[in-house]
């Protein structure tokens, strides 16, 4: 089952019912206070978002972006474990719920708890889950809780963190992924496609891994990153439909965008990760196309893919940035 088509339809509903009332003017200043919050250092003792207005405005700026990223993630599990189901879902700092949405696509059986640590967006969320008309959105929980230090979750399937790592001081990120870790089956963390976000995804990596799962996606193993610290970050993209709303609250003219994200999926349970997953986008030219690849056993390398590699080349050509390589009918 694959509900993610008609749970992002469902998602941009539920969002201009809910929001159509927001004054344009208070959304913008709103969303340029969360662009500056979200670009900056915000402490733990301060959520960023505050009451009923930011909370609208968040869901109308961020919750499309996030939902695609999450979105993405999960598709990356869902490659590397086809048969694994999870019967339970923790979403830690799930705001207005938009990794739950994506979590509700992926899967109709999880039985979602969304914590946070903002009542307005808990309100809000549950407003959207219940217009939302998906079951498994309908039925989740919505519990106000401190993200950080205090952390304590019950054993669960799946956890998912969206960009709740940049808003937590060091100590509280190690605490929230040790927490994740110890709860879960299946641990999915998603952060902005920056070079800050990558390194907080690699400190997250390792802690995983050091309480002994296995990454899963994006990577082709669970050894060390073979990106040397400060050349490069590994991110991709996902491309976001701008509704009418997203493009007032945003300013926006273009049907689209595209949201650069980093993420890593690790697992208490076997899984058969990619041999290889393409790092940037596809560059094609005359006869050829050139992939940025890391791979399973020779780390980061680049390869060419020309006419004389038959339907090898025409896969390359339909090949994506995060896709695997080779795709799976060209063992």
């Amino acid at each position: 089952m694959n509900a993610t088509l008609p749970t992002a339809q469902a998602l941009r509903t539920a969002l201009a019912a809910l929001l159509d009332g927001l004054p344009p003017k208070q959304a913008a200043q709103a969303v340029d206070r969360l662009i500056a919050s979200y670009r900056g250092t915000t402490p733990t003792d301060a959520p960023v978002l505050r009451d009923r207005s930011d909370v609208a405005a968040y869901a109308a700026y961020r919750m499309p972006a996030t939902f695609e990223a999450v979105r993405s993630a999960l598709a990356a599990l869902r490659e590397a474990a086809p048969e694994w189901v999870p019967a339970t879902h923790t979403d830690i700092g799930g705001g207005t719920g938009a990794a739950s949405w994506a979590v509700a696509g992926a899967w109709e059986e999880p039985r979602t708890t969304v914590l946070d640590w903002a009542e307005p967006a808990l309100v809000l969320g549950r407003e959207l889950a219940t217009a939302s008309g998906i079951p498994g959105l309908r039925d989740a929980e919505w519990q106000r809780a401190r993200i950080g230090t205090a952390l304590e979750l019950a054993p669960t399937d799946l956890v998912t963190v969206s960009y709740v790592l940049k808003e937590l001081t060091p100590k509280d990120r190690i605490q929230v992924v040790d927490a994740a870790a110890a709860a879960a089956q299946a641990v999915v963390i998603v952060e902005p496609g920056t070079p800050d976000g990558y390194a907080r995804i690699i400190e997250a990596r390792d802690l995983l891994i050091g309480a002994g799962l296995t990454v899963a996606a994006p990577c082709p193993h669970s050894d060390a990153c073979p990106i040397e610290p400060g050349t490069d970050w590994c991110h991709f993209s996902a491309r976001v439909s701008r509704s009418s709303l997203h493009r007032k609250v945003k300013g926006g003219s273009l049907s689209h965008e595209d949201e650069k994200f980093s993420y890593v999926v690790a697992t208490r349970f076997p899984t058969d990760p990619v041999r290889a997953r393409i790092t940037r986008r596809p560059q094609i030219r005359k006869g050829q196309v050139l992939l940025e690849l890391c791979t399973r056993e020779e780390g980061l390398q680049r390869a060419t893919v020309t006419k004389r590699h038959g339907d090898l080349y025409r896969a390359a050509r339909d090949t994506a940035w995060g896709d695997a390589w080779p795709p799976p009918e060209n063992p």
